[in-house]
């Protein structure tokens, strides 16, 4: 079978529809529509439930606003390229300015178009156009200028059948773990925050109001070892060079945003960590990013490192690492607040360990850690799965638009 019916064209020509989006402030208050900037498209995953909203006339709303099919690209910053395909969830949205919009021709399988732009090729073409700008960005006319093969529309729709249905899998896996950290949260918040489990009892008052009587508060470094990481030298190959001990950046959080944590894009040798403030964590270690982007907290599945952009804590036996890990996911407001800086926005290692935390009985957090440990354990086999789902696609992606696997 050969490609001999496949058409080289330009993104552009399957276009009907190329826009630039709108111009507002997000607004966490429920206003307007959803609305859909560079910030919230990621890679891996992506959530509606953390977009933010915006205030809109009905007449932009009706010109900006997203359709399934749309596919959103940022063309500014260091996303510049990054693409969203708009799937059926989409509730009523619009898109940023800091975004295009693509709308296909009819006879043109959208999803197919979706996933030439989440390609290998069309990144280095991306790559190629941004080469030496200081501050990355694209113009629509740039972003769409990108050539590629086009098949017939009978193969587009084999091809986007066959990657999607790994999609949907992996998309299903992330909304069901969506859903578990909420329960786990949840379980938190009753028992440890409100006391629902616990307001027949008496209170007592405390640094941080009243609590069960029993219980105390105490500072973060007191029921936890604090510690940051470090960064090897990059101009020593060997300290990255067949590395295989896990050092996590900040990307490797917010591309995921998930509660767990068990491999990360780059890692480095026993050298690397020997010569470098970076330390080996325990498994079950507490993860929170203190630097720029603030209070994404994961648990470690694994034996890991982290660069300095990091707060790492290991807790002792007064609280639970699960607990640690709720805790830090409830109250991230209250951690931003602490974050101060010229350069950039951190949270100092002192300050953090000078966060009061409610210490409940050993035997209540024994028996909270029985209700999430298995909730970790669950969204841990689904993020693995999602990994294995991933590579798949990413596999197969670039040999059926290629025609190299022909369906």
């Amino acid at each position: 079978m050969s490609c001999e019916d496949w058409k080289e064209v330009k993104l552009g020509d399957v276009c009907e529809k190329i826009q630039y989006g709108y111009t507002q402030s997000a607004v966490k208050e429920k206003i307007g529509p959803k609305f859909l900037r560079i910030t919230d498209i990621r890679e891996q995953y992506f959530d509606w439930r953390s977009v933010p909203y915006c205030d809109i006339s009905k007449s932009d709303f009706l010109k900006y606003r997203l359709y399934p099919g749309d596919i959103v690209i940022a063309r500014t910053g260091a996303t510049t390229g990054i693409s969203k395909y708009i799937d059926q969830t989409v509730p009523n949205a619009v898109f940023a300015s800091y975004l295009i919009r693509i709308r296909v021709k009819d006879g043109i399988n959208s999803r197919f178009i979706g996933y030439v732009v989440s390609s290998k090729k069309y990144k280095r073409y991306i790559k190629s156009i941004l080469s030496g700008s200081a501050q990355p960005n694209a113009n629509a006319k740039q972003l769409t200028s990108f050539l590629f093969q086009l098949p017939p529309k009978e193969e587009q729709n084999k091809i986007s059948e066959i990657l999607s249905s790994l999609d949907d899998k992996i998309e299903l896996n992330h909304q069901i773990n969506q859903d578990l950290e909420e329960m786990a949260q949840a379980i938190f918040k009753s028992w440890f925050v409100d006391f629902e489990p616990f307001r027949d009892g008496e209170f007592v008052d405390s640094e941080l109001g009243p609590i069960p009587k029993g219980w105390r508060v105490d500072k973060l470094g007191n029921v936890s070892t604090v510690t940051g990481g470090g960064t090897p030298k990059t101009k020593v190959p060997d300290y990255w060079e067949n590395g295989n001990i896990l050092w996590a950046t900040p990307s490797d959080m917010t591309s995921k945003n998930s509660m767990v944590l068990f491999d990360t894009s780059r890692k480095i040798t026993e050298l690397g960590l020997q010569n470098s403030s970076a330390k080996l964590l325990p498994k079950g270690s507490v993860l929170m990013t203190s630097r720029a982007t603030i209070g994404y907290t994961s648990i470690a599945m694994k034996e890991v490192s982290t660069n300095q952009g990091f707060i790492n804590i290991v807790c002792n036996k007064q609280i639970s690492n699960y607990y640690m890990l709720c805790y830090l996911l409830h109250f991230k407001d209250r951690i931003l607040r602490l974050a101060n800086g010229s350069t950039f926005m951190e949270v100092s290692k002192r300050n953090f360990k000078e966060i009061n935390v409610v210490v409940p009985p050993h035997n209540l957090i024994e028996k909270f850690n029985q209700y999430i440990e298995p909730i970790i354990e669950t969204i841990y086999q689904h993020e693995q799965q999602n990994q294995i789902l991933s590579n798949l696609r990413d596999t197969l992606l670039p040999k059926l638009m290629s025609g190299e696997i022909r369906v």
